[in-house]
């Protein structure tokens, strides 16, 4: 099998000139590659004792609901504000230009749920502290935050302190 990173399609100035945008959508298609992907994450979390894997639409719906299958957990999904039909609970994080936020339902986590946070790529860490703290609002135990890539030149990981960070493709 191919280098994963040697799938990944690089798409220059999207979304804006000067960024290189990293599709994984290539990775997604490929049988071989998508089963690589989840299999080495959730092998690497298989001992956790993970009761629920969390994903952020869209790609980290992708992941993590396979993953959290393959881990035999629940699935998870923080959405956009005004996407969930039912209470939820608020975090919010910081983008380029302004503020963002991560909702999920008031149970979708309960005290003591040991929670696997799922995303494809690690920039600048913000939408995953923001995961954090949601799981940590709800009670939850985060025991991990697993990216497909990470762009490490961002400094994304130096957001998340102490958490167990794991990138399976990383750009320095």
């Amino acid at each position: 099998m191919r280098d994963l990173k040697e799938i990944v399609r690089d798409i220059p100035d999207f979304p804006k000139e000067g960024i290189v945008f990293k599709d994984i959508t290539p990775l997604l298609k490929d049988p071989e590659a998508f089963a690589k992907i989840i299999d080495v994450i959730a092998d690497k979390y298989a001992e956790n004792g993970v009761d629920v894997v969390i994903g952020a639409e869209a790609r980290g719906f992708i992941l993590g609901a396979a993953i959290a299958y393959r881990l035999k957990a629940g699935f998870v999904p923080a959405r956009k504000p005004g996407k969930l039909p039912h209470t939820v609970t608020k975090a919010e994080y910081e983008l380029e230009y302004g503020i963002d936020s991560l909702e999920v339902h008031e149970d979708a986590i309960t005290r003591h749920q040991r929670v696997l946070i799922v995303d494809d790529v690690l920039a600048t860490g913000g939408t995953a502290k923001a995961k954090a703290e949601l799981v940590g609002q709800l009670g939850g135990t985060v025991v991990g935050i697993a990216f497909l890539i990470e762009l490490a030149f961002l400094g994304g990981r130096s957001k998340l302190g102490d958490f167990n960070v794991f990138s399976l493709i990383t750009y320095e």
